[in-house]
């Protein structure tokens, strides 16, 4: 019994509030009581457990201005405060330089590493160097494929061949006949696999379209041209949500009927779907993937616990249609979605 007392003195006051907002008699009064007691934590910067200060970093394949990795480092945060741990973020969308970055951390002797596998054959060396120095490593995001195989934990993400799945599948059940699939980073295997997942299930015709996502007047001028030189295409496809808004911008100054759909969302997604401006989202939910793979560290330094049996754990994808924009609102403009 000694045992089980000292394993609950790591939730520590976060506990106490539920506990007495249990003993209140109201369900509802004492959730409320007891979700506005960790709001009041986070606020203050307080840790829910009394485990060591374990400092994770997190080094991802992200360019400059994505908002995609402002939700996942919002996500990573939040669960940072929660089990007091340090967390550290650097970004590029260079392979060799994220490389770099991740063997800096390694350097520092940090006690946990997430890291994207965007560009795998890049990421492979300095993975394998972290987990010799004993460092654990989650993957999240890309590289599910070579998670296991680089000896990561386990991979936290949506399969990118199963979402683009689904989008042909959503695809057909619109009615659409030719399609344009843009990537915005060459190289990403992700998106490859993305774009070739779509084409699998799609029963139209499906066109790749490379453009150079750390320009966006360039993204909006590519798409428009190709919507001008072919007006049968009656679908775009943008992998990501900052390249839905230069897909609407073009299809309108191409004159185009083209529908505008997406991967990932954003508050300006989520608007776009309940204008009507765009036609579905592929929510992969970001948030989770910060969360979860700070979480899944802390419990894996805490107690050696390791999720997903060997398979990633899954993200997505979730179809996110107009019916949705409304509900999702909320949680867009706060930045979690």
């Amino acid at each position: 019994m000694a045992r089980v007392r000292t394993g609950v003195r790591a939730i520590g006051a976060v506990l106490a509030a539920v506990l007495g907002a249990s003993l209140a008699g109201c369900s509802a009064t004492g959730g409320k009581r007891a979700e506005d007691a960790r709001r009041a934590a986070e606020a203050q910067g307080r840790a829910a457990v009394d485990t060591p200060r374990w400092t994770f970093a997190m080094v991802t394949h992200s360019g400059d201005g994505d908002t995609f990795w402002d939700i996942v480092q919002k996500g990573a945060g939040q669960a940072a405060v929660k089990d007091n741990i340090k967390f550290l973020y650097a970004h590029s969308d260079e392979a060799q330089q994220q490389a770099q970055l991740v063997q800096t951390y390694i350097d520092q002797k940090v006690d946990g590493l997430i890291v994207t596998l965007a560009k795998p054959d890049a990421m492979k060396d300095v993975v394998a160097k972290a987990t010799r120095a004993g460092i654990p490593v989650i993957t999240v995001n890309s590289g599910s494929a070579e998670s296991k195989a680089y000896g990561a934990l386990t991979h936290i993400g949506q399969d990118e061949t199963v979402a683009g799945e689904a989008v042909g599948d959503e695809l057909d059940r619109r009615g659409r006949k030719k399609a344009l699939c843009v990537l915005h980073e060459q190289g990403n295997v992700g998106h490859e696999q993305r774009c070739s997942g779509t084409e699998k299930t799609f029963d139209g015709d499906l066109q790749n379209l490379y453009v150079d996502g750390t320009n966006m007047p360039d993204v909006q001028a590519a798409i428009e041209a190709k919507l001008q030189t072919d007006p049968s295409i009656d679908a775009v496809v943008t992998l990501g949500a900052p390249f839905a808004d230069a897909a609407v911008q073009a299809k309108k100054t191409a004159g185009s009927k083209a529908e505008i759909d997406t991967f990932d969302l954003n508050a300006k997604v989520a608007a776009g779907l309940e204008a009507g401006d765009l036609g579905f989202a592929v929510d992969q939910q970001p948030y989770l993937q910060g969360y979860e793979a700070v979480d899944l560290l802390w419990l894996h330094r805490y107690n050696a616990h390791v999720l997903g049996g060997g398979r990633p754990v899954l993200t997505g994808p979730q179809i996110v249609t107009q019916k949705d924009a409304a509900a999702l609102q909320d949680h867009t403009e706060r930045g979690t979605r």
